[in-house]
């Protein structure tokens, strides 16, 4: 039987029967975290922020129902599809070839040691089973739940999971906060009033917040060890702090997972594990005039006591999930070792971000580049 049928039935089955739950003990030590399992054995943090300073170089993965369309993840809002009509793509959704084997083994002869997936990104789909509805990849033509395929993937390898999640946008659910709440993007500017949205008033929004927190029991719970939760996107947290507990949040994460660390990109209240700005190796404090929230990007910078972040980037020039007709280059094994470079003299770990193709397969070009920048790390 091929390798990756067998993976992915295996898959189906074990988060059916919940056997993948994680019950984390001091003598199972996830296998990316095996040269820190002394101090893993008290200090599941700490140990995960060691591995966190030497990780150096991940793969970040936006792939979705948008990856479909070819213009980018967040054509739905861009384009103002109405609901109805973009949960029709879930029907062409299948994914037939997102192979794990060939994304880990990439990953791995590329000289990383961590994988981000877009568990759920703005548009609400779900690369996971959840049970708290049918708008998911394991409800979709897929057939298949690609967060259980990964996982298996990277437990096998000894790779580090991270699982993306937009917390702070979502198009789909019915109450998150409306665009008259402060946020242009919290949802697409519909020329109609949209059916699907129910929020009315901000006390609407505990039910969105209730929902995440499942959805984060879930994620925390039939995956095995979860490296790390990485939340997005932070201007619709910094538009109405007020909506999130944040710190029920975390807590909520960090007593499922003791080991798993948090991000939100410059950081939601600082006290993140580590901060994951985009394209820059410092804070971006500096973009914020209020006095408040110019302190929390510095806090969450500065944080951890490794004093080590991450800076995310594409290889694509500019968007995240698949584009078609982008006629710009993507970034070649030169720009991407020059990349490795400055993300190491400003204290980082490189998140490289690659948008599969519709079918979930790895677009060519980046995985040669990708290829091309592990032959180079492992002959310096």
């Amino acid at each position: 039987m091929d390798r990756r049928i067998f993976v992915r039935g295996a898959c189906a089955a074990l988060v059916g029967s919940a056997v993948l739950r994680c019950s984390e003990s001091k003598a199972q030590v996830p296998g990316y975290l095996k040269e820190f399992a002394s101090t893993y054995a008290n200090e599941p943090k700490t140990a995960s922020l060691g591995w966190f300073k030497k990780a150096r170089f991940g793969l970040f993965m936006h792939f979705g129902l948008y990856s479909l369309l070819g213009r980018g993840e967040w054509v739905m809002l861009r384009e103002a599809i109405p609901i109805a009509e973009y949960e029709l793509l879930k029907e062409q959704f299948k994914a037939n070839r997102c192979d794990p084997d060939y994304i880990t083994d990439l990953a791995l002869e590329s000289g990383m040691t961590y994988i981000n997936l877009t568990a759920k990104h703005h548009d609400g789909f779900c690369l996971f089973h959840t049970q708290q509805h049918g708008y998911n990849s394991y409800a979709s033509s897929a057939r298949r739940d690609l967060v259980a395929d990964l996982s298996l993937a990277c437990q096998e390898k000894g790779l580090g999971l991270f699982l993306y999640y937009s917390y702070f946008a979502d198009w789909w659910h019915p109450y998150f906060y409306s665009r008259k709440a402060g946020w242009q993007y919290a949802r697409p500017a519909y020329d109609f009033e949209e059916p699907r949205y129910k929020w009315e008033k901000d006390e609407d929004f505990r039910a969105y917040v209730d929902y995440v927190h499942e959805q984060l029991r879930e994620l925390l719970t039939n995956y095995g060890p979860v490296a790390g939760i990485w939340f997005d996107p932070i201007m619709g947290f910094y538009h109405r702090p007020d909506l999130f507990p944040i710190a029920e949040t975390y807590a909520r994460v960090r007593s499922l997972q003791p080991h798993t660390l948090i991000s939100a990109k410059q950081g939601a209240d600082g006290t993140e594990d580590f901060a994951a700005p985009e394209r820059h190796g410092h804070s971006l404090a500096d973009q914020f005039e209020e006095p408040e929230l110019r302190k929390i990007p510095q806090m969450a910078w500065e944080r951890n006591k490794y004093k080590h972040n991450e800076i995310c980037d594409t290889l694509q020039p500019s968007v995240w999930g698949y584009k078609k007709d982008d006629q710009r280059r993507h970034k070649n094994a030169d720009e991407v070792m020059d990349m490795l470079e400055a993300a190491e003299e400003a204290g980082c770990n490189l998140l490289l971000n690659t948008g599969p193709l519709p079918d979930g397969s790895i677009d060519p070009v980046d995985a040669e580049t990708l290829l091309e920048v592990g032959r180079r790390l492992r002959s310096a």
